[in-house]
């Protein structure tokens, strides 16, 4: 099974370093080098690097790229500045999610970098390429070129200017970017991430990546982080997972993702969503805090007095917080912040409140 999985050019250094490999996404990953708690607290309190070299990266260039991009995208690209990065969706024409995504505006005019999850690539590319009919653009998919390390934690820009000597990467304000250029290629570094730290993410060439690695492991003081503590931080403040909390049967609205979604303007989906949003929503996503320790783990049911109302989407043993939620997908009439509710785990039932879906809050720096 191993010989089907894509490798990320860091792959290498994860073997170097003894990590724990494991199918993700159609990659093969590094889950933890050390253990999940110890990275998680790194990044939590000082700083840690994640190999994301498997996301994908899928360039819109055109005449008519800001009103594709458009079209295809919940959030509104119309106007905004170069260097400017949006979060958003695209969803199929029922209003459900073809996948979540960072849009990036180039600083090049009538272009736009969409950064896309690893397990979607081929899908997203062949559907955004599908959209095109009409519009005056090209699309090119660009995912196997581009390498990416996300540096997140609280001291991330000490590290970004110190040890990598990106100096510009201090003046970046919260889903802003720039670029420059490294022997010759192109870099990007974005101060953007997925833990609810402030951090940046930094994209280059595979040779450029493995770099940046590597001073940054030379330093001895940010810990390389696999995916099992990237999924912990996300899961403590409340952002999705696609698969999760966003798939092809759950909307944005369902996923309380509301904001991201501009209903002035059109997109596919939105005829749908206006259409839900009207009838108003028969299920939400909501945190659940139990009362005892449990862990509820994805597709484990919630249920009240015996019935099952819902199910769990992502769920921990918190570690910021040591409070045993998820987060759930629950029918409406349940969703209320303090209904009691109760997870079943195998055979128990534990009991339990609900509660808003960010169990820790985000360090974002907003300005800089």
């Amino acid at each position: 099974m191993e010989d089907n999985l894509l490798k990320t050019c860091l792959y290498d250094k994860h073997v170097a370093l003894d990590a724990l490999m494991s199918p993700f996404g159609g990659f093969l990953m590094p889950i933890q080098y050390t253990n999940i708690t110890d990275e998680h607290n790194a990044v939590r309190h000082r700083a840690g690097m994640f190999d994301v070299s498997h996301m994908g990266e899928i360039f819109v260039s055109g005449p008519d790229a800001e009103k594709f991009v458009n079209h295809i995208f919940t959030n509104n690209v119309t106007g905004i500045p170069d260097g400017k990065i949006l979060y958003g969706m695209m969803l199929y024409s029922n209003g459900t999610v073809v996948d979540d995504l960072l849009v990036y505006k180039e600083f090049e005019p009538c272009k736009y970098l969409l950064v896309v999850n690893a397990s979607n690539i081929a899908k997203d590319y062949e559907w955004i390429c599908a959209q095109k009919d009409g519009f005056d653009v090209e699309v090119d998919n660009a995912s196997d070129t581009w390498g990416e390390i996300a540096l997140q934690g609280p001291e991330a820009e000490k590290f970004a200017v110190d040890t990598l000597g990106l100096e510009p990467a201090a003046g970046l304000g919260f889903y802003t970017y720039y670029e420059a250029e490294w022997k010759g290629q192109r870099m990007v570094v974005s101060r953007t991430g997925y833990t609810g730290e402030d951090g940046f993410e930094i994209y280059g060439s595979h040779t450029f990546t493995n770099e940046v690695w590597d001073k940054l492991l030379a330093s001895g003081e940010v810990k390389p982080c696999g995916l099992g503590c990237r999924d912990t931080l996300r899961f403590e403040v409340g952002l999705p997972l696609y698969g999760d909390e966003l798939a092809d049967d759950i909307t944005p609205l369902e996923a309380g993702l509301g904001m991201f979604v501009k209903l002035e303007k059109d997109f596919i989906g939105k005829e749908a969503l206006v259409k839900q949003k009207t009838e108003g929503l028969k299920r939400k996503i909501v945190g659940v805090e139990l009362k005892d320790k449990a862990i509820p783990r994805h597709g484990y049911d919630v249920e009240v007095d015996g019935n099952v109302v819902g199910v769990v989407t992502t769920g921990y043993n918190s570690i910021s917080t040591g409070k045993s939620v998820c987060m759930a997908m629950l029918d409406i009439d349940y969703t209320k912040l303090g209904t009691e509710v109760a997870v079943r785990i195998r055979k128990k039932v534990f009991p339990g409140v609900v509660t808003k879906k960010r169990f820790y809050d985000k360090n974002y720096k907003k300005q800089p």
